[in-house]
């Protein structure tokens, strides 16, 4: 693990869509053009940083997760050159941008792929996960067989169209599984850097790295994974110190000692991020009946892990994930962005989710997104035709939109004060006001009792010191503190009020009081 670049330490991160985010050429697909019109609606949001989603070559079998040369832009959004200038002028905005690096499978229509079915040994026969015969299936894993002339079964990672690179084995049990330190794996290594050092030459501030502790297999306790990643660390910190590595791996012990300076909660595994938004009684329903016990639990030791330098990202979803406003409505939306914006850590904001952008129901799966799709519509930015997205006709779209009239538009929200816009919004800048709300300050929970309300944690950074409580419930709350809170610098909803060591917490309300 190593110090983190120093412009982390207060980076708000808007996640895109690429194909979803806005349509310059009327295809019905987002692409850079469209990016680029829109990077002074981010910035005026008040993030600085992008992270976008798989924008290099594919057949888009997994939405772009299935790279078919990592070297091109995918020329549905536009070219190399457009996505430099993407770089160009998101920087001119003091906005940085991450890709999505997919370093574990390839599309099948790869040309490494290709090449290696051969059966005459090249220069790519051990770049991918082969078994020795068509008859010997993996064990434990995916593959696909009777593909080509060779012998042998090509381990996939997930979808049967995405064949797993080679890294090695940390144990090898069969003579097909070679080892880490073997030449095919070592070159499949040395490729990943040279795809790092040709985006990150062209201008991008780092990568979000998909399924980033599953590149050495029959690796149990991820030793191996580990020794990678801290070897891509060493090129980076030699060729690019400023670069920013965000891992998808959820286990920050693992990804941070790797080298990565940020990991992800994420929505599966054991994290309990779900028990706050996604579940039948989210703890942000006013419903009042969820709990958010266990994840504090779960997020203290994972802060344990992380250490001083390394950063826990809570999301407000993403593009595997149901819409937030799937299971939360109203008011409590902007009580979640309350809590999410005033956490340690780098927050990410899934485009449209600021405005409460809608999970579209009943719609058939486009490139893989299967129930995912939904919650992948295209952005809505005004009241014009395709709401701003697109002149295509709405036949061509990439995915339907959300057909009710009431649809919400960015255009409608940024000229409403009382918005969910408009809230995210003040709560960014609030959170950049105060040292103690940014992303390295310390964190103290004060009650997080199980099935109980509210939530109340003081963050801290210096001599400032920050009480947040937060109550999405119908009903009030109150929990025992010692001290009066001081006036508060962020509040919605109604004032706290004390008496007798008690803390009452208005219903539907969220405060940020000094102490």
């Amino acid at each position: 693990m190593r110090k983190s670049p120093k412009w982390l330490d207060d980076t708000v991160f808007y996640e895109i869509y690429p194909q979803s985010f806005m349509d310059s050429n009327a295809d019905g697909i987002g692409d850079f053009v469209g990016i680029i019109s829109k990077l002074d609606y981010i910035k005026d949001l008040g993030c600085n940083a992008i992270w976008m989603n798989p924008c290099f070559c594919s057949p888009f079998g997994d939405a772009g997760y299935d790279v078919s040369d990592y070297y091109k832009a995918a020329p549905r959004y536009g070219t190399n050159e457009d996505l430099k200038l993407l770089f160009d002028e998101a920087h001119k905005r003091g906005i940085r941008v991450l890709l999505d690096l997919v370093p574990g499978h390839t599309s099948v229509e790869h040309k490494w792929f290709r090449e290696s079915m051969k059966a005459e040994k090249n220069a790519y026969t051990d770049r991918y996960v082969w078994t020795d015969s068509v008859w010997n299936e993996p064990r434990g894993m995916g593959c696909i067989r009777g593909i080509s002339d060779r012998d042998g079964c090509a381990v996939v990672n997930f979808f049967s169209n995405q064949p797993a690179l080679n890294y090695g084995f940390y144990k090898s049990d069969y003579s097909w599984q070679q080892p880490v330190d073997a030449e095919g794996p070592k070159a499949t290594k040395e490729e990943l850097k040279n795809i790092m050092r040709f985006w990150l030459s062209l201008g991008c501030d780092g990568f979000r790295v998909d399924m980033a502790g599953s590149l050495v297999k029959n690796d149990p306790d991820s030793l191996g994974t580990i020794a990678l990643w801290q070897d891509v660390r060493r090129f980076l910190d030699e060729e690019f110190p400023e670069a920013a590595m965000v891992s998808e791996w959820g286990e920050p012990d693992k990804s941070l000692l790797g080298g990565f300076h940020m990991d992800f909660l994420l929505h599966f595994g054991p994290s309990h991020y779900n028990d706050l938004f996604r579940c039948a009684e989210p703890f942000f329903s006013d419903r009042g009946k969820g709990d958010a016990h266990e994840f504090v639990l779960k997020y203290l030791e994972s802060r344990k892990k992380a250490g001083s330098d390394g950063l826990i990202c809570i999301p407000s979803g993403n593009h595997d994930m149901d819409r937030l406003s799937r299971s939360i409505h109203g008011d409590n939306l902007k009580i979640a962005f309350a809590f999410l914006l005033s956490m340690p850590g780098a927050p990410f904001i899934y485009y449209g989710d600021e405005i409460g952008l809608r999970y579209v129901e009943n719609i058939k799966s486009v490139e893989g997104g299967f129930n995912r799709t939904g919650s992948r519509s295209p952005m809505q930015w005004d009241s014009t035709a395709n709401s701003g997205f697109s002149s295509a006709s709405p036949d061509m779209l990439y995915i339907p939109q959300d057909p009710s009239p009431d649809r919400p538009t960015a255009e409608k929200q940024m000229n409403d004060d009382s918005s969910l816009y408009s809230e995210v919004k003040r709560l960014i800048r609030v959170r950049r006001e105060h040292p103690a709300l940014l992303n390295r300050g310390e964190i103290e929970f004060v009650y997080a009792e199980k099935n109980a309300y509210p939530l109340s944690y003081i963050r801290s950074s210096g001599d400032e010191k920050i009480l947040v409580i937060i109550n999405p419930s119908a009903e009030n709350a109150e929990f025992p503190y010692k001290h009066k809170p001081g006036a508060p610098v962020y509040l919605f909803g109604e004032k706290c009020s004390f008496k007798d060591g008690v803390i009452t917490v208005p219903s539907r309300s969220a405060g940020f009081y000094l102490l």
